[in-house]
């Protein structure tokens, strides 16, 4: 255990040199739509969501998913506007279904994410496999987004994302009041639906002072700073959204997270 404990301290360590020397931009993708359809795996994450939000059964959708090739879902998703979409409605989508099974998993919620209980593709993978493997591209999830992991398994490897995109961010429902509404995403539109979403959860959640010239930000911007590019790229972000006046000597707080369970908050986009 004392091994373990100095092994974990040394880590940390290293997150947070990393995180003070590291230059790192903004992780945002531009999405290419114009090579991107929808396709028959995008269909049913939609539809799956759909299922769910109209109340109706969605045992066919989990056991579809259960059933899939690996093969399957890494040639059905050719692009990562394919990957972005799909793979965000089938984490929120199962966010929902579990949840509303057994809500009292959200209790301990470390181990309710990291927890392999979803079945996909013959294997059960974890919401954190979703997440930080697939959709941040093999990210330690202790690693403020800076540190890859060192030896992802082939379900994440071949399923991942090309590119980062820190829009993800404002897209996952992890089932809590201060999440994200849940969309229904979908290739074409993905680059639009992830603007709009991103706007308007920014627009929500953020608070600028301007006595004190400091902004009060989600908590989202803490634990996956490097995926914003540090507080520099937060300033950007917030400014581009026209949230702050400008960029200079802005300082950043952060908002505690409400995790208060909250389900069915869906939104059109």
């Amino acid at each position: 255990m004392k091994v373990f404990n100095s092994l974990l301290k040394i880590a940390f360590l290293v997150v947070f040199i990393l995180a003070f020397f590291c230059n790192c931009g903004v992780k945002k993708s531009i999405l290419d739509q114009a090579a991107t359809q929808t396709t028959a795996l995008n269909t049913l994450s939609e539809d799956f969501l759909k299922a769910i939000r109209e109340d109706k059964p969605t045992t066919q959708f989990t056991e579809r998913l259960a059933q899939m090739e690996l093969k399957e879902i890494e040639l059905g998703l050719q692009t990562d506007a394919e990957r972005y979409a799909f793979w965000i409605n089938i984490y929120n989508a199962y966010i929902q279904v579990v949840l509303k099974a057994k809500p009292e998993l959200y209790e301990d919620r470390r181990s309710f994410f990291s927890e392999e209980m979803l079945e996909i593709a013959g294997r059960k993978v974890s919401f954190e496999t979703i997440e930080h493997g697939i959709l941040r591209k093999s990210q330690w999830n202790l690693g403020l987004g800076y540190v890859r992991k060192w030896f992802p398994g082939e379900f994440e490897r071949k399923l991942r994302v090309e590119k980062r995109d820190f829009r993800i961010h404002f897209a996952l429902n992890c089932g809590a009041k201060d999440c994200p509404p849940v969309a229904v995403y979908t290739p074409g539109r993905l680059e639009q639906q992830l603007e709009m979403g991103t706007r308007k959860y920014l627009e929500r959640t953020t608070r600028f002072d301007e006595s004190s010239n400091t902004v009060t930000v989600s908590s989202l911007f803490s634990w996956f700073r490097g995926d914003f590019g540090g507080k520099s790229g937060t300033r950007k972000i917030l400014s581009d959204k026209g949230l702050i006046p400008d960029t200079k000597g802005v300082s950043i707080e952060y908002s505690n997270y409400d995790w208060t369970l909250e389900l069915d908050n869906f939104i059109d986009l």
